[in-house]
């Protein structure tokens, strides 16, 4: 399915009304990744998530909602989809920051602390699911955030077809925005509306965990987010030119 014709799938929505639940990843107690410099996955999850959240009810989506979960890793999970669906959301985003298998990590130090990273790979990537109730406009809003992220001047994620990512590997859907499959992940196959985790970047890779890091590279990626869910809420006429 190409980006542009994805548009045509959402229908026209009231911005007053319309409800995007955004998933902090992990909670608390169950951090995540740990980046190159011993920062918890969820610290930057939380941060982004918020900026993200400002950013849409500034731009007049005021029934935005943050979902912060508490609790172990996989009672979480429950918790976060039973939570969605009880939001009545109209879709739902999960913010998340990446990593890389433990295979690929290497060792260094970091004030002191012995630490890891892994420089090879960097990038955003989007990941929907097959089993999601509403697979067709999940992938539609999916396109839309990775077509707003490369139009902010950001690179996906390649690595993800590869065999060495082992049982991390997954389809790539789109090549030229960065959407993943992940059919079995349960936020994007059990919440009841439009489901898309986003990866925002790596934070193993020593370079690249530095700019998640800035309130910069966070406005960067909110305005993409949110100009994607304008354009989910309002999908122009799309002309894909004479027969």
């Amino acid at each position: 399915m190409k980006p542009s014709a994805s548009k045509s799938l959402a229908a026209k929505c009231d911005p007053s009304k319309f409800r995007v639940v955004l998933d902090v990843g992990h909670t608390a107690d169950s951090e995540g990744a740990t980046s190159a410099r011993n920062v918890a996955e969820f610290v930057f999850n939380l941060r982004l998530a918020q900026r993200i959240e400002e950013k849409l009810k500034a731009d007049g989506f005021p029934e935005t909602r943050l979902l912060v979960t508490k609790g172990k890793a996989r009672p979480s999970l429950v918790k976060r989809v039973v939570a969605a669906n009880e939001l009545h959301a109209d879709l739902f985003l999960s913010i998340h920051h990446d990593s890389v298998p433990n295979s690929l990590l290497e060792n260094w130090e970091f004030e002191g602390r012995k630490s890891h990273f892994s420089d090879r790979f960097s990038g955003y990537s989007v990941f929907v699911s097959h089993n999601n109730p509403d697979f067709r406009t999940s992938l539609a809003f999916a396109e839309l955030v990775g077509k707003e992220m490369k139009a902010q001047g950001l690179q996906y994620a390649q690595q993800y077809t590869q065999a060495i990512m082992g049982r991390y590997q997954h389809p790539l859907l789109n090549k030229e925005t960065g959407v993943y499959s992940y059919d079995q992940l349960k936020v994007l196959r059990s919440t009841r509306m439009p489901a898309v985790l986003l990866e925002a970047g790596s934070i193993i890779n020593r370079d690249e965990e530095l700019k998640m890091d800035s309130p910069e590279r966070r406005d960067i990626i909110s305005n993409a987010v949110a100009t994607a869910v304008k354009e989910f809420c309002d999908p122009q006429p799309v002309f894909l030119g004479p027969p």
